[in-house]
């Protein structure tokens, strides 16, 4: 009896070793292989080239005159050879906005370039832009508005098979494509074939997105799709280029649409998320999306352009950087210059891992087995990891520099083929005598990266201090990144002024602003500046001028194109008029507020 109890007790823990001595089991949802190859890009190009570069506009009605696009020099391969040396893998092009105009010949509308001067209509922007791509080894992805402000059939039935006739056109025509983009911009005023009308639509139901779904998948299997919740990659919530310092790849995408609205929760995820469903976020390296020639000044910095990659590669999600083409077809001189800054400063920042192959020690090591040690967080391999038991959920690895070093970069990476599981993490170093912190955080997932003061220290310690399940680290490493040095502007700047009236010269009427500027001013430009904390947003406008403030004058109508998303500073330009009366009249505000507001109003002085 005692022996048969024996066996079974060793029987028992042999049992027990098979299974502990495995790799750890997968925790939670997990990203697929085509979202694994997605985390593994980072960092790629956004280009808005379309109908909207020539008209100088953010958002087209529909209405616009094929014959307007006409790029004198356009070279596609310019803008992939930038792209590669800025250190980008791939482009996603804009193949069809909101206005509905096509930058490939497609077969369902004549909406598109083959009505178009440009190559006498025998132009394809797409076909080129693969070619190029290919030559440069990047990767190609394509963006299709699912409003169509053009077409005549939106909003109804028909509509759906011709969006998805031309996304077969996309997909088929133009080999491999990494990521297909859905807006969530769905309705709303348009031409629609003439009606001049609004249109409204469930975007729930109305294009049956499971269908569509599964036709990119059937004809692009490798592809990921992207729309504000899914289903392979999320929105960040905003167009400022950042994703929030907790950052889950996690989503409860069942609960959320395109247009969804909790776009706090899609800038951090859910921790309980039943889906992989990581954020990428996107960003203009200009205020606008479009090319305009007044923007010129205004491209970001390469100071502004480190904290957008540090909130976003640095912070589990990706780096979509939209650089829009001039209206010759090509990327202007200041874009490209703030590339090449971004990328030397970045080769700067991350040229010594100065803890590569350092003597690491961990507090516990799973079933202290050398394949899940210390130093597997710094061999230089992303496929080996440290690991603690299953019960295990917290602990630290120090690593040994050798001797005092100056950092003030830190990266961390997760296994997150087994999906993501630390919460709470803290990093230290020695100064000699004692652990020193240096910063307590959230998430980590596919990838973190800390900024912090310069330290001098012999030694660091990551500490993993709450996680859902053992802590799987694949990578850590320290740098030191040098402060940027700033170049200067291949931009001349233009010396205009500017009027800024204060704000007891406005008088609110009925729905308008009027602004009397004491004397007669020849104008050519008005900037109207939103109001920081998004209240009162004009989406559509008009805009009137008066010498005596009884005759008026229609100078300028039109809409506030993307204002919710992105509310920056519009810039209306118009022809040159004398005027001392300004009357903004707000057509359409956002969200339906009962008042329009704004936090400055500024008028261009017209050149002599």
């Amino acid at each position: 009896m005692m022996k048969n109890r024996l066996s079974t007790f060793l029987l028992c823990l042999l049992m027990v070793n098979s299974v502990y001595g495995q790799a750890p089991e997968p925790f939670g949802p997990l990203p697929s292989a085509r979202q694994l190859k997605w985390h593994e890009m980072e960092y790629y190009m956004f280009v808005h080239f379309n109908i909207n570069t020539f008209t100088d506009l953010e958002w087209g009605q529909g209405s616009e005159s094929p014959g307007l696009f006409n790029p004198t020099a356009f070279d596609a391969k310019q803008w992939a050879r930038i792209a590669k040396q800025a250190g980008m893998k791939g482009i996603i092009i804009t193949a069809k906005h909101h206005d509905g105009f096509c930058i490939w010949p497609s077969a369902y509308t004549e909406h598109s370039v083959k009505n178009s001067p440009w190559k006498n209509g025998k132009g394809d922007v797409l076909k080129e832009l693969q070619a190029a791509c290919a030559a440069y080894g990047l990767k190609m992805g394509v963006y299709l508005s699912p409003w169509d402000r053009n077409h005549k059939d939106y909003g109804k039935p028909e509509y759906i098979s011709y969006f998805r006739n031309q996304l077969k056109e996309l997909l088929t025509n133009y080999g491999d494509i990494f990521e297909v983009w859905f807006d969530g911009a769905n309705g709303g005023t348009g031409y629609y074939g003439g009606a001049n009308e609004k249109r409204e639509v469930d975007r729930k139901t109305y294009y049956d997105w499971d269908n569509t779904w599964d036709l990119v998948r059937s004809l692009q299997p490798e592809a990921n799709i992207f729309s504000d919740a899914g289903p392979d990659i999320r929105w960040v919530g905003n167009e400022d280029g950042m994703a929030n310092a907790e950052n889950w790849a996690l989503l409860k995408r069942d609960e959320a649409w395109p247009g969804w609205p909790l776009y706090q929760q899609l800038t951090t995820g859910h921790i309980d998320g039943t889906h992989w469903l990581p954020a990428e976020a996107d960003v203009s390296i200009r205020p606008g999306w479009y090319y305009h020639q007044a923007e010129d000044n205004r491209v970001k910095t390469v100071n502004q352009l480190l904290d957008i990659y540090y909130g976003t590669v640095g912070r589990n999600a990706s780096f979509l950087l939209n650089v829009p083409v001039d209206r010759r077809g090509l990327i202007h001189p200041a874009d490209s210059a703030a590339l090449m800054q971004l990328r030397l400063q970045l080769d700067k920042d991350f040229s010594l891992d100065k803890a590569l192959k350092k003597n690491a020690t961990a507090s516990q090591v799973r079933l202290n087995q050398p394949r899940f040690a210390a130093d597997k967080i710094n061999d230089g391999k992303d496929e080996t990891y440290w690991a603690t038991d299953d019960f295990t959920r917290t602990g630290s690895v120090m690593i040994d520099l050798g001797e005092k070093t100056k950092i003030n970069r830190f990266l961390v990476k997760e296994y997150i083929q087994l999906g993501q599981r630390v919460e709470a993490f803290k990093l230290d170093s020695w100064n000699g005598k004692e652990w020193q912190n240096i910063a307590e955080e959230t998430t980590i997932g596919y990838k973190r990266i800390l900024r912090f003061p310069v330290v001098e220290t012999s030694k660091i310690r990551l500490t993993i201090v709450k996680a859902k399940a053992c802590p799987l680290i694949s990578t850590a490493s320290v740098y030191y990144a040098p402060e940027p040095v700033v170049a200067k502007s291949v931009v001349q700047k233009i010396d205009r002024s500017y009027l800024e009236p204060e704000r007891k010269e406005w008088k609110a009427v009925q729905g308008a602003f009027i602004i009397d500027l004491k004397k007669e001013y020849k104008l050519d430009e008005l900037s109207y500046i939103p109001m920081k904390n998004k209240k009162g947003l004009i989406s559509a406008y008009a805009i009137f001028v008066s010498r005596d403030n009884k005759k008026w004058q229609k100078i300028a109508e039109g809409e506030f194109a993307n204002i919710k998303n992105n509310p920056i500073p519009q810039s209306v330009s118009f022809p040159a008029v004398s005027a001392r009366y300004i009357k903004l009249n707000a057509i359409g505000i956002i969200d339906n507020e009962k008042n329009a507001d704004f936090e400055q109003i500024k008028l261009r002085k017209s050149n002599p």
